[in-house]
This record gives C-alpha cells, structure tokens and sequence, in this order.
C-alpha cells in the first residue's frame, strides 16, 4: 500500500515537473510567420534571407543567400568549408540530402602524414584542408530547387565583402589566432590589412572589407551572366558559373597558393570533385520520422539513440532527472561508440553496416547493456552485421580496439575544439519547401588561398590514420572525413513537424536529441526547447585535434539542483557545472522551426546562446 503511494506521488511529481517546464519562460519570444521564416546564425545573414524572400525567392533561395552571408562573415565558417542540408520538397513529398563535403587532395594518405610525425593530419594550415565544398553545395541547392538567379542570392554576400561592420565574435577571433594567421600572408593581409607594424586586427563595428572576396564572387555571378547571354537556360547558367570556380581561373589561383604553401589539393582534384544529391536515413520514434544525413556525418547517431531510448519511459522519468540523465547519457555513448567505429564516407568500400545500427533489434539489444545504476566508461561498439546482410569485415578490431587520446593523454584542453567552427540554417515557405542546413569549416584561422579571398577548410583532422581506430574513416585520396554536421527534419503523420540544426561539433545531436525530446515527450514549445538546458558527454572520441575522449566526464547547467549533481556523482559521473572556458553555458545554439498543424503557420527558435536571429513573415 505504502509503495502504491509513493508510485502514486512520484507520478504526480512528474507530472507538475512536465507542466513547470512546458509553462517556462524564455529569454526569446517564439518567431510567428505565415509565408515564410528564415533563421542562421547572424542578424544581418538572416537579413539577407529575408531579402530573398521579399524579391520573390523560396526557402531553397533564402538558404543560399544566409548561407553566402554567413561564409562571408566568417560566422565560423567561409567560403572554403563544407555544406551539408536537408531539403524537403512538397513536389514530391521527399526529403532530398545535400552532400557538399570536400575530399581528402591527392597524396593525403596515412602514410603521408606518419611520415610527418603525426597521430591526426594538422588541425590548421594547407595540410588540413580538404577540397572547398560550400561553394559547389550553394550552386547545385540553387540550381537544382532554387528559383532565382546566382547573382540575386549572392547580391547580399558581395555587398558584405565590399564591406560590412564586424562583429564582436570574429573580432575576437582574429585576436586570439593572431599569430596562426601571421603565418600565412594572404590571411594576413584580409585580417590585419593595415600593414603597420601593430597589426592591428579590425575594431568591432568597423568596416570590414575582402576585396578578393568579392572578385571572386564577381566572377562567378559573371560567368553567370555570360552564360545567360550564350541562352543557356537558368540552371546551366549557374553551372557554368560552378564550373568557373571548380576548374577554370578560381580554380587555378587556389591550387597556385596552396601548393606553394605546402598543400596538397590539385587542379584535378577540383575536377574530380562533385555533390551528391542523396537519400537520407530515417527512423520513427513514437509515430514521427525523423530524418538525418548518412554516414559521412555524425547525423545518423541521433537516430540510433532514439531507438535505443523507445525502450524507455523518459517521460515517467522527469525533465532531467537523475534517471534521465543517466538514461541519456548511456544511450548516447552507446551510439557514439557505434559512430566512433562504424561511420564513414559511404562512397568508399566497405559500405557503412547502416541497416544495422539503424535496426530496432539492434537497439535493443544495446538498450540491454545499460546499466541502471552506474556509467559504463568502457563501452565499445557492438555489431550491427548481425542484424543486416553480410558480415563483418572488422571483427579483429571490434575485439581489440585501438581507440585514440584519453583523459589519460595529458591536461585537459578547453572545450573550444569540441565545439569547433559551424552554423546553423532554417528556411520554410508557405508553397511548403524546407530547408536545414550545418554548413562549416574554413572558420579563423583559416589559409586563406592567395587572391581568391577563399578560406580553406580544416576538416582533415576528422580523418584517422590508425584502423583499429575506425575503419571505415582512414584518409585516402578522394575520400571525405567524418564529419559532425547533422542538420535534422521530422515529420508527424506525414506532415512537417520539425525542422532543426545546431552547431557545436560532437555535441550537436546531443544538443538536438535533447531539443526534439523536450518538444517531443515535455510538450515544450519551440523557443523553450531551444533555450531548454542541455547536458553534455565527452565520453566519445572528440572529431578534432587529438581525438581525446573523457569517459564520465558531465557537463551540467548550473540550474540543475546539487541534490541530483550528488546522485549522478554516485554513479561514476564526473559532473563539472559549464563548459571550461565558457561555464555559464552548456546548450545552443540551435535553430528550429516548428510547423504548427492548427493555424497553418511556423513557430521559429532560436536559441539564447550566441549571435543566432530569425526573421519571420
């Protein structure tokens, strides 16, 4: 009788517990529009969107234009990163993959980089760089389900680089990297463009001006119009002006300048180099599909997690409560030792076991494993061949792994590679197109290639050189890293429900499990999801610089009470309140949006953490 009772109470507890965080407050409004809503992770990027959206364009035109702003601001990423995005059709009633990630140039292998002395390939510098994506991923989104013209999307982005006022974040930026940027004197001459002997970096709000920037785009929205005038058609004109950037005299400098300065990336790897138009992997948890890019980036993880936590009750737990928590954290590091091993770009042989991790059976096999009162600090992958067709062909790993750094390896950095570099995108329309993109790379302190104004990329470091570490994820010429981008989409009863991204390295589907799960089983609204306080494990290998890993290691909010800090201490958690270098946070910035079914609107989000801003008609 008496346990009846306590049930009884704790059911009510949890119940007042959901309606509290339902009914919380937020430090944003929800963003309301009835046509349209665009959403990044600057006011003046989301700006350009919505000047998209007023000549005329679609959500697919609105993303590239935020996407051409925020490579210009250098809103941690530029010109020469990576772009990866969701695109939902209402043509076909499809979500179509955007898969713009550049490739490892010729001659990076594991051997080249042993050579040198190197557990990683560097994280900066011409070495690190991967061929430019974003440019090539921005052109073939606007040709394909665009409406407007190259040069009206890339209107915004060429006024910028003529000159726009900086904002504190790059600011700050260019001064903390100053002597990494010294190195190279092409990044030099655009962040310290004084040529004094101070080397003064821009003041905030200054005029900040990319003369090659701007040249290039130039060029590009000229081939556009040369090809126009030919009477190529709209989409033709714009690959004409990709295929200006990717083999003609843009092409031609960018190889120039890297080479000379020791990179790798050649003429013919440009050629070589394309986007994929692809299927993304979904999973239904709880009646929605939810939907992510494959295994060339951490998206998937996201997914295996969800079917590992159908296997629970996470509402009869309580809005971070010890027990969810812990369930979370478990469930995480579950998939994220899947991804540390399994994930890699599907395009090279051996095919990512995909079916596998992403079966119900599996999950719940490896729901199985957790252990309800402790953290597992060792757990490893399992094998997901056991649950599709054909058979592991790295079983002599699985059973001896050779995982990399640990918090054994040395003091503990700062959590600044955690979260390094990376946006995030949102754009709806009323004719019912959808848009979430991660684009990134390229972010200060990039080498800038010569006068092409172009920032490279530092995504080589997201290789392994080792097998044992992960397979399916060694550099070869060709070849993409796997990267941590991972925008997301989620349909109810076959209609949009959510579309949502983050930045944040390896903590992205982190953060947007937690957001999906706090709409999803608390009832929260968009903006409270968005702002909602999130955990964090460092339990996997970190994607960046030495691939460190910390088992136990949780990072909390300060709101969450000592009470259950103690209980989670208990259990082997190493809690630690904030973020090092950053404690007052430990969530965002994420950008959502949420199609209400009711009155045939968006609801917009946009976290309180960051620059990130929405606009919304």
């Amino acid at each position: 009788m008496i346990r009846k009772m306590l049930l009884s109470l704790l059911v009510c507890i949890a119940a007042i517990s959901i309606a509290s965080v339902a009914q919380a407050r937020t430090q944003k409004p929800v963003l309301h529009g009835q046509h349209w809503v665009a959403i990044t992770g600057k006011p003046l990027a989301a700006s350009a969107g919505a000047r998209i959206f007023y000549q005329g364009g679609n959500a697919v035109d609105a993303a590239c234009a935020m996407l051409a702003a925020t490579s210009t601001m250098w809103d941690t990423l530029s010109w020469g990163g990576e772009t990866q995005a969701l695109i939902y059709d209402p043509r076909t009633r499809e979500v179509i993959g955007i898969n713009a990630l550049g490739v490892a140039p010729s001659g990076a292998t594991a051997a080249f980089f042993r050579e040198r002395g190197l557990r990683y390939p560097p994280a900066f510098g011409p070495l690190a760089a991967v061929t430019p994506g974003t440019p090539g991923g921005l052109m073939v989104m606007l040709a394909e389900y665009g409406t407007l013209s190259l040069a009206e999307v890339l209107a915004p982005a060429i006024e910028m680089a003529r000159g726009y006022p900086i904002e504190a974040g790059a600011v700050h930026s260019i001064e903390h990297w100053r002597d990494r940027i010294l190195e190279w004197p092409a990044s030099r001459a655009v962040f310290f463009p004084d040529g004094d002997d101070e080397l003064r970096a821009p003041r905030v709000g200054e005029i900040f001006r990319q003369p090659d920037l701007e040249a290039t785009l130039e060029k590009l929205t000229e081939a556009e119009r040369n090809a126009l005038a030919a009477g190529l058609d709209r989409k033709a004109a714009i690959y004409a002006a990709y295929d200006r950037f990717y083999r003609g005299d843009i092409a031609a400098e960018l190889v120039r300048a890297t080479q000379a300065a020791g990179g790798l990336i050649t003429m013919a790897d440009l050629d070589a180099w394309e986007v994929k138009i692809e299927q993304p992997v979904s999973t239904n948890y709880r009646g929605i599909e939810v939907y992510k890019l494959t295994t060339w980036v951490q998206g998937p993880v996201m997914l295996q997690t969800l079917n590992i936590l159908e296997n629970f009750d996470l509402a009869a737990m309580g809005y971070n409560s010890t027990r969810y928590i812990h369930t979370l954290y478990q469930a995480m590091n579950l998939a994220y030792a899947d991804r540390d091993f399994y994930y890699g770009d599907p395009y090279f042989p051996p095919v990512e076991p995909i079916d596998g991790l992403l079966s119900k059976q599996y999950a719940r096999q490896r729901a199985a494993l957790i252990d309800p009162l402790r953290n597992d600090p060792d757990i490893g992958p399992g094998d997901p061949y056991r649950f599709q067709a054909g058979r592991n062909p790295f079983l002599k790993y699985l059973r001896a792994p050779q995982r990399g750094g640990d918090s054994e390896s040395g003091p503990a950095p700062a959590d600044d590679e955690f979260f390094r570099g990376t946006t995030s995108i949102q754009a709806a329309d009323e004719q019912g197109w959808i848009v979430s993109v991660t684009p990134s790379g390229g972010w200060i302190p990039a080498f800038i290639a010569g006068r092409t104004g172009i920032g490279l990329s530092q995504r080589m470091q997201s290789f392994v050189l080792d097998p044992a570490e992960n397979p399916y994820n060694v550099v070869e010429p060709g070849k993409r890293p796997r990267a941590t981008l991972t925008p997301g989409m989620a349909f109810r009863d076959g209609q949009p429900f959510l579309s949502f991204a983050v930045q944040g390295g390896d903590a992205q589907d982190q953060y947007l499990l937690q957001f999906f799960l706090d709409v999803v089983e608390f009832g929260m609204n968009v903006q409270q999801a968005a702002e909602a306080d999130n955990f964090l494990s460092f339990q996997m290998h970190d994607s960046f610089g030495d691939h460190r890993r910390e088992p136990g290691r949780l990072v909390v909010n300060e709101s969450l009470p000592e009470f259950t800090r103690e209980q989670l201490r208990k259990m082997g958690y190493r809690v630690e309140i904030g973020l090092r270098g950053n404690r007052d946070r430990t969530s965002g910035p994420i950008n959502a949006i949420y199609f209400d079914p009711d009155n045939g609107t968006f609801q917009g989000g946009s976290s309180n953490h960051g620059d990130d801003y929405g606009i919304a008609w």
